[in-house]
């Protein structure tokens, strides 16, 4: 199947069941949510038992299973745990460019014949081998030959390499060869010289590596050390010699190299390559079947050689006239004739056999660093075969494997015989035509082959090489790229392996081509590469490679996925080069990325959400730091074009679009910009404007549940913070300055809409129908006690935020001259920070929205979120202190120094905002400005504001290495700016194999069925059990938390109970073998308290959701082995929403079905939130004064949840209906309390629900038919805390402070009581906290104010 295929077939299926990462489970969720589960909902007899035949069965586990899957795609894989790197541009990666390039320049050939006279050591037998370079030299005059013998061979070199200098010395003397060297060596420079030598009129070399040369009379032989000869040619160098004995100088000059690299100067002599017809003990081949320069044949005339020696062993050799093969037609270039083709399998077989055999290192030195080299290696390779024949061994420095046997010369010897074959007919009709060899064909079956079964761990598929020489040929070019597509797709060491064999100059040329069905597989080979080794961009810009992608990216045809490659090569281009930016912004590529952009509508099939994303990231860092582009994508009106795209429902999309618009932030914006002309003013004018809108849509997100996307929004917000960081200063200074009451309303205020500015918080932020909240909570309306400290500079309690009301104030700049005696704006330098500062400050309602969301980020339930947030602050001279509280909770929160007492109350700014870290706030002092020999010094602050108990604790040091260096640096430098992480997380999608479906899902498959199907057996036990008091008490366990119990939470598949105390310490405890297997906190600053323990995805690997009281979602992965916990995801579920209010008592649901998480707290809405798209999709007004207590989501119906209130009423949800709201009602009448726990009946109805008060009624509703309760039971007397309903059997329980557990049927009727521990003294049960029912089982778990966790079951112990 051709690639093109493969990626279509799986591209074009919906991109509603291919997530952008390729997992085939990636939004299942999404089709349970349309299919409404309610039409098979409605089926009677839920409450007690079902009909047991099939349908019901099949109806029961569609109901019960959800297929919804959340929170497993990449992103959630060690987010907070490390930087992700893009493709690598240094180390390891690039290894296999050929490190420098070489070419070998100039040729010395000494040719020492002495033709008719023969040497003294050689007794030659008759016949004898005559020939020289295919010339018999005793067919001419000797002189004569000799002159024609250097010719010939001179032509032979030069079809190796015509462009060096060639200089030939026929029966030297020494002088003359030192001449010959020391002028080829100047001639050359740094370049290689190659020196040819034949001996084959001279005596053998001696023990000592002398080769011989003549007296210029020739009456004697005169040696010439190799230490000489290596000395006069220097480095680097290439020596062939052809001679007997051959290896006597080989063996010299490995113990001249070791002699040298043992003195100083081991430089000298390391690139010297040699190559020598024989060992030190043999003499050359004699026989009259070879010629007698046969090693000089092989190197230079290869193919000739070849045939030759093949014809004496093949079949042919009676048939075949030898001379032929001189005549056999075509040229050695053109592939498509004879010898073109010969020539071309040679090459390819040849430099499969070195990539095969040779070391890495070897094999890039001897074939890819200098052409003619790797043409002497290749033909070297032939010696060896052909010369073994005769028992003659050619030996090499660097020595190299035997390759003689290897079997690709079957696969030659095969090709050669074909083509052979059609030799005569060939020659006698020059219009007969050239039958191509099978060759190449059969090789790429077999690289098929090896593709189908091959691996990381198996051996590398040994016909690479040759998938490099047939992407030459057209007419096999398309299967080839193909099948080595198939192969990069293995992952990153297939590309460093394909890279290494060379493909990389290949691919290169390609991108000139316009074949169209090329460029989808291109596209794909591209993304590979570049995928890992990013140093490409400069290879593929020099050569105009990036128009190619650019016109691919805007060709409608292609899939949206293939698109998004392009864009992803394109951003690799781009990133961190100049050039590259320049080159692409050139070619109109904003204006190609934001048409796509635009024309992008939520339901076109085109809009995959991968496209969108590298859209987004290549725009992003096309106009990082390279002002022409932000120029221009700021008059195409990106940042609008962007805004849609931040609702998108995939969280790679928004933070891809955030770090575009983050990006756009550097226009004119970083650097000072004091003497603005005033013909700049309109310009200028535009571009407040357009940071406006930038910012508003990053506040817009800033409290986005996905952790990817908050993180582009902190980086963001510090390139904001680095361009304005005075005002931001200013305002945030503004807070804490004592001022006089008049000065009161000049200051900004944190008021949603500010007079006259025109700036609101993004509509969803203020839920509708909602009071907007005040955001001064009532705890901090001090208002009238504004006693000072002292009069030493300190802090009045009288600060803005201490007054009553809501501020409404104009912006700043509008009354500096009231201001400007405290220094606040007219300091230019605070803290060592060198301010960036704009000629004209943004509105300060904005400002002070914008420090608000620093604040927010500050104290993210994300602690890599917590810490870029902190990195913010700290760029507007807000420094917090990482300190753990030191109160205990049962003490007060007031500090016993009365003199302290104002400086607590209104010091910290995370206080106001429901935070828990202390502030450290460094302001400019209220004297003059200073000479700017200050710049680089820290300022000291005027007050550090920070609780007594706090100003000596030891761990009170900054919270970030990075802060630390904040002021004393100066944060003038680009580098202390947070860098964005989503372009390198998005990369390694990239490296990731693409094109096949990942092998774990059948695994995964095959366990969810095995639990569901464990789930069905244990469900059918709990509906026909017939349940009688439940008060067998299989297991205690004495958490050990110092302030009791929380919540607790019953896993389903395994004997484990998970508990958590008021501190946010989750313990998790096996029940069976009674061990603890995990303990860890939840975060580190607690003081809330854990709100609900909750089970994501419980039918596979299940994840703890763990909601805090202040409305914060953490949700763990690992969390039942010890020390292994992990972090997947954190958001704020309401804190987020409204900045500025406090909130202490969440209430949050999780539900399965639809994978919304429902929260609430005092403010009346209630939040969902997707979990698949992390991000906030609806917001339920309750129509309602008071505040919810109790929320409990449906497990059977998607979307359908319940609320029990403060004053006694409960009201039904279902958020797939138009109104919300299906009905409410008041059941608790007698005595009106707050609602403490409600839940769905078990069973498939959709109304039935209970509710139980604080006063100790639990009422029994079916919301849908009846207004009223149709059962009460009056369980407890004013004392009921906990409430519990099983999930699938008839049973409910209550907990009361007064010690005791009651056990009731749906009929009302009271199974049994709970009072005291089985212990020996028969303890009494602590004050119940919480209580939890097992999924399937019938079982129930308690825990109690004295950190007792206990498990019961019923009369009998339950099998599991």
């Amino acid at each position: 199947m051709a690639l093109g295929d493969l990626m279509a077939s799986r591209f074009s299926q919906s991109s509603a069941a291919l997530d952008e990462f390729g997992n085939e489970d990636g939004d299942r969720s999404s089709n349970v949510r349309e299919s409404d589960t309610a039409s098979s909902s409605y089926l009677g007899g839920a409450g007690t038992g079902f009909a047991a035949d099939n349908a019901m069965t099949t109806t029961t586990s569609m109901a019960y299973f959800p297929q919804t899957i959340v929170l497993c795609e990449l992103r959630h894989d060690g987010f907070e745990d490390c930087v992700p790197s893009g493709p690598s541009d240094t180390g390891l990666v690039s290894k296999w460019r050929p490190r420098d390039r070489m070419k070998t320049g100039c040729v010395a050939l000494v040719l020492c014949l002495n033709i008719s006279v023969d040497p003294p050591d050689v007794i030659k037998i008759s016949p004898c081998a005559r020939m020289e370079c295919w010339v018999d030299p005793f067919s001419m005059a000797p002189q004569k030959a000799l002159e024609t013998i250097g010719r010939t061979l001179n032509q032979q070199y030069e079809r190796w390499q015509p462009r060096a200098k060639y200089k030939i010395s026929l029966d030297p003397t020494v002088d003359e060869v030192k001449k010959l060297c020391t002028t080829c060596r100047k001639y050359a420079k740094s370049e290689r010289v190659l020196f040819h030598y034949n001996g084959h009129g001279v005596p053998k070399p001696t023990a000592n590596g002398e080769i011989w040369l003549f007296n210029k009379s020739y009456t004697q032989y005169i040696p010439l050390p190799i230490s000489d000869l290596d000395s006069w040619l220097k480095t680097p160098s290439i020596y062939v010699f052809d001679c007997s004995a051959a290896g006597m100088i080989v063996n010299a000059f490995i113990e001249l190299q070791d002699w040298t690299a043992s003195g100083s100067s081991g430089t000298s002599t390391r690139d010297c390559i040699l190559l020598a017809a024989c060992e030190a003990h043999e003499t050359l081949p004699q026989s009259a079947e070879f010629p007698a320069d046969v090693f000089t044949s092989c190197l230079t005339t290869p193919i000739k050689m070849a045939l030759r020696w093949f014809c004496t062993r093949s079949l042919l050799h009676e048939s075949l006239d030898y001379s032929l093969i001189d005549r056999i037609p075509g040229r050695q270039t053109d592939r498509k004739t004879l010898l073109g083709e010969l020539n071309w399998i040679f090459t390819a077989v040849t430099a499969t056999i070195a990539w095969n055999v040779l070391p890495h290192d070897l094999f890039q030195r001897l074939f890819r660093q200098d052409l003619l080299v790797a043409s002497l290696f290749r033909n070297f390779l032939l010696a060896e075969r052909i010369m073994r024949s005769p028992n003659c061994s050619p030996i090499s420095y660097p020595m190299l494997p035997p390759t003689h046997q290897h079997h690709m010369w079957d696969a030659w010897d095969m090709a050669a015989e074909i083509c052979l074959s059609q030799l005569p007919t060939l020659v006698e009709d020059p219009n007969a035509e050239f039958q191509p060899s099978p060759f190449f064909t059969e090789q790429l079956t077999a690289f098929e082959v090896w593709l189908d079964h091959g691996s990381k761990d198996k051996k590398p598929p040994e016909q690479l090489p040759i998938v490099l020489q047939v992407l030459l040929s057209q007419c096999h070019r398309f299967r080839a790229l193909v099948l080595l597509g198939r192969f990069l797709d293995m992952g990153p060491w297939a590309v460093d392996l394909a890279l290494s064999v060379g493909i990389f100059p290949y691919v290169l040329k390609l991108l000139q081509t316009t074949t169209p069905e090329l460029r989808q597989i291109l596209v794909f080979i591209w993304t590979k590469i570049l995928a890992l080794d990013k140093s490409c961009q400069v290879d593929l810009v020099k050569d105009g490679g990036h128009t190619y992608f650019i016109r691919f990216l805007d060709s409608v045809e292609a899939y949206p996925e293939q698109r998004a490659m392009a864009a992803f090569v394109l951003a690799v281009i781009v990133d961190g080069h100049r050039r590259g930016q320049e080159a692409c912004t050139e070619a109109g590529l904003i204006h190609v990325c934001l048409k796509h952009l635009q024309g992008s509508t939520p339901n076109d099939s085109q809009t995959e959400p991968l496209f969108l994303q590298w859209l987004c990231l290549c725009l992003g860092k096309l106009w990082e730091d390279f002002t022409e582009a932000q120029v221009l994508g700021l008059q195409a009106d990106a940042p609008a074009i962007f805004v849609p795209l931040l609702s998108e429902p995939q969280p790679e999309v928004r933070a891809a679009a955030i770090f575009a618009l983050g990006t756009l932030l550097d226009v004119g914006f970083v650097s000072a910009r004091d003497g603005v002309g005033g013909d700049e003013d309109c310009d200028d004018e535009e571009k407040v404007r357009t940071e406006v809108s930038i910012i508003k849509s990053l506040l817009s997100v800033a409290s986005d549940g996905s952790p990817l996307v908050r993180a582009e929004v902190a980086v963001a917000l510090a390139r904001f913070a680095f361009g304005h960081n005075k005002h931001l200063k200013s305002v945030a200074a503004a807070y804490w300055k004592p001022q006089s009451n008049s000065l009161l309303t000049s200051l900004p205020s944190f008021a949603v809409k500010s007079s006259g500015s025109g700036y609101t918080t993004p509509t969803h932020c203020i839920p509708p129908g909602s009071r907007v909240p005040s955001p001064i909570p009532p705890s901090l309306r001090v208002g009238g006690d504004s006693q000072s400290i002292s009069r030493d500079g300190r802090v009045s309690t009288s600060s803005p935020l201490a007054t009553p009301g809501v501020i409404h104030g104009s912006p700043l700049s509008d009354d500096s001259s009231q201001l400007s005696d405290s220094g606040i704006l007219n300091d230019a330098v605070t803290n060592g920070v060198v301010n960036h500062t704009r000629s004209r400050p943004l509105d300060n309602a904005l400002y002070s929205q914008c420090v608000l969301a620093m604040c927010a980020l500050a104290k993210d339930p994300s602690p890599r979120i917590a810490g870029l947030g902190r990195r913010v602050l700290s760029i507007i001279g807000i420094e917090q202190v990482v300190a753990k509280s030191v109160k205990s909770a049962g003490e007060s929160t007031t500090v016993t120094n009365a003199g302290y007492a104002g400086l607590v109350r209104s010091s910290s700014w995370f206080d106001m905002n429901g935070g828990h870290l202390p502030l450290t706030f460094r302001t400019p002092p209220v004297s003059p400005p200073r000479p700017s020999y200050l710049t680089g010094m820290r300022r000291v602050c005027s007050l550090e504001f920070r609780p007594p108990h706090l100003m000596h604790s030891q761990d009170s040091g900054l919270a970030d290495p990075l802060l630390g260096s904040a002021g004393s640096s100066g944060a003038s430098d680009r580098s202390f700016l947070p860098q964005s992480t989503i372009y390198n997380w998005s990369c390694g999608h990239f490296s990731k194999p693409l094109l096949t479906a990942a092998d774990d899902s059948e695994e995964m498959i095959a366990r969810r069925e095995e639990k569901e199907k464990m789930a069905l057996d244990l469900i059918a036990k709990c509906q026909h059990s017939s349940v009688s008091k439940l008060h067998n008490q299989i297991a205690s366990w004495d958490t050990k938390f110092e302030t009791g119990t929380k919540t607790a939470l019953l896993q389903p598949f395994a004997p484990i109970v998970i508990a958590a105390d008021e501190s946010e310490r989750i313990r998790v405890w096996n029940y069976e073998e009674a061990t603890l297997l995990n303990s860890f906190d939840n975060h580190g600053y607690p003081d809330k308290g854990i709100s609900k323990l909750c089970l994501v995805n419980e039918l596979d690997e299940s994840l703890l959701l763990v909601a805090s009281s202040d409305g914060n979602i953490r949700i763990w992965r690992d969390y039942t082995v010890r020390g292994r916990q992990r972090l997947v995801s954190g958001f704020s579920s309401i804190q987020g929403q409204r900045l500025g209010v406090r909130s202490v008592n969440a209430v949050v649901d999780w539900q399965q079905q639809s994978g919304y998480l429902f929260s609430c707290d005092e403010v009346s809405s209630i939040m969902t939130w997707d979990l698949d798209k992390e991000q906030l999709v609806n917001t339920v007004p309750t129509s309602s004064d008071c505040s919810i207590s109790a929320l409990s989501a449906s497990q059977v119906h998607a979307g359908h949840f319940a609320a029990g209130f403060v004053d006694g009423c409960v009201k039904l949800f279902d958020i797939r209906t138009p109104e919300l709201l299906v009905c409410a009602s008041r059941p608790h009448t007698q005595r009106v309390e707050r609602v403490v726990g409600i839940g769905f009946q078990p069973g498939l109805e959709p109304g039935k629900i209970v509710s139980a008060s604080q006063a100790g009624d639990i009422q029994f509703l079916d919301m849908r038919n009846l207004k009223e309760a149709y059962l009460t039971i009056d369980a407890h007397r004013g004392s009921l805390t906990a409430l519990a309903v099983h999930r699938h059997a008839p049973l409910i329980a209550s907990g009361s402070a007064k010690q005791l557990i009651k056990v009731f049927n749906l009929e009302g009727e009271q199974l049994g009581t709970i009072r005291y521990l089985s212990t020996f003294m028969a303890q009494k049960i602590g004050s119940v906290r919480c209580l939890t029912f097992h999924p399937y089982q019938v079982l129930l778990a308690a825990g109690a104010a004295d950190a007792c966790v206990s498990i019961y079951a019923d009369e009998i112990a339950p099998t599991r």
